[in-house]
């Protein structure tokens, strides 16, 4: 049985998404975007609260809710309000910088 060369083709990740998700724009691309930014938020809180030798519980606490609240925050951050966050992450003591972009094209200036 002979092998064939088969050329493989490279890919970037950002083809892949376009590929496999959707272009930037679409509403899969941006919900999975939306996605990925929540997850990783999640995990920096947790991150965070582990280094400062927290429990779930002791961060709830901090900012007056449930240990629930917090594994959910830490989980999936979807339902969660920005006060929440920032409450979260003044409690652990850790700087927060937002970033807000306008597409200029989206502008009605007059």
């Amino acid at each position: 049985m002979a092998i064939k060369d088969k050329k493989l083709k490279m890919m970037t990740l950002d083809q892949l998404k376009d590929r496999d998700i959707g272009e930037v724009g679409t509403p899969e691309r941006d919900q999975y975007e939306f996605e990925l930014k929540m997850e990783v938020l999640g995990n920096m809180i947790k991150s965070v609260r582990k280094e400062r030798h927290l429990t779930q519980e002791q961060l709830g606490q901090l900012i007056g809710v449930q240990k629930s609240q917090i594994s959910k925050l830490e989980r999936n951050t979807k339902n969660v309000t920005i006060e929440t966050i920032l409450k979260v992450f003044n409690a652990l003591k850790a700087n927060v910088k937002f970033s807000v972009q306008l597409d200029q094209s989206d502008l009605n200036i007059a």
